[in-house]
């Protein structure tokens, strides 16, 4: 995780974000310059945001909307202050409507960001600056030290090429928080495959089996907003264990980018959501998952019954049968 350090300063109304990054000065700066790499990391995951426009002049504007995994959105935009590229720029940060309307009843800021080279990269350092306290506190209040923390975290895998990234590390866990765990797999393959692999049910039943010795026994797909899902496997022969299923709702289909599931397994109360995100470089396919369990407990439980290891076997065989051919 890049970000080295968060600071409030009621003194002097500000809060700053350090990062010491892995990448050049240039390589930062357009990352930061282009809407379309700051959007893969300005929003926390789970709330990933669109830029909808982006005017990178002084005086000009850029607008943005960030998503929510059960349609809640929340907007901002920005007023380039000033841009010295690629060391620095700065703009007037307001939360807004999603036509770019500034909303008066919330903060605004000041930001700056300064970008300077060091001998493993670069390091990037943000200070926000507050009109009062009260606003300090209430950005504070709303969670924007851990947000950022959050939201910094994606960073590594937009400043490096994603076959570097995440070619041969497999099925990678990491936990975000208490309750919320991120995993990737790089698949070879192009993202409107993978998408098709993750909701066409004779493609499902093709590679989604987990470990070997088992076979998929139901496959109803959800294929718009509210529909309900049932997965069920069974073990086959000699091969030892209980039949189980898993069933939830979807709540956000943005094929084929995105798609946000309730889920339980069946006959249990315990509901988690999974956040599945797919990003294309090159004919290449990220596969980030993120999931939201009800509380420490629940996450250290799924995750002890070797859950990453039987996704590694469904992710190894859906490159092998589907995207190889």
């Amino acid at each position: 995780m890049p970000v080295t350090d968060v600071i409030t300063d009621t003194e002097n109304l500000t809060m700053t974000v350090a990062a010491d990054l892995a990448a050049p000065i240039e390589r930062v700066w357009a990352a930061y310059s282009d809407p379309r790499q700051l959007e893969r990391f300005w929003g926390p995951p789970g709330w990933p945001a669109t830029f909808t426009r982006w005017d990178h002049t002084v005086g000009g504007k850029a607008d943005y909307t960030m998503n929510g995994p059960r349609g809640e959105k929340a907007s901002g935009t920005w007023e380039f202050l000033r841009i010295d590229a690629p060391r620095s720029f700065e703009v007037l940060d307001a939360f807004a409507d999603e036509s770019g309307t500034p909303d008066a009843d919330l903060p605004s800021m000041r930001m700056t960001f300064t970008f300077e080279s060091t001998a493993e990269g670069a390091r990037m350092v943000n200070t926000s600056y507050f009109d009062s306290l009260e606003a300090l506190e209430q950005i504070v209040a709303m969670g924007a030290v851990e947000g950022t923390k959050l939201a910094m975290s994606q960073l590594d895998a937009v400043l490096q090429d994603l076959r570097d990234y995440a070619q041969g590390k497999g099925t990678q866990v990491e936990l975000l928080d208490d309750v919320h765990v991120r995993i990737t797999r790089l698949v070879e393959g192009p993202r409107e495959l993978v998408w098709r692999a993750h909701n066409d049910p004779e493609l499902i039943k093709q590679w989604l089996l987990g470990p070997d010795g088992w076979e998929m026994t139901e496959c109803v797909v959800a294929t718009e907003v509210g529909q309900t899902y049932r997965n069920s496997w069974a073990p086959v022969g000699d091969t030892e264990g209980q039949a189980f299923g898993f069933e939830g709702e979807a709540l956000l289909i943005d094929a084929p980018r995105r798609s946000v599931q309730t889920e339980r397994m069946v006959g249990m109360p315990v509901e988690t959501l999974n956040d599945l995100n797919l990003y294309e470089e090159n004919g290449a396919t990220l596969i980030t998952l993120y999931i939201e369990y009800p509380d420490k407990e629940t996450r250290d439980m799924i995750l002890a019954t070797g859950m990453a290891d039987g996704m590694e076997t469904s992710y190894a065989r859906l490159e092998r049968e589907l995207l190889a051919v």
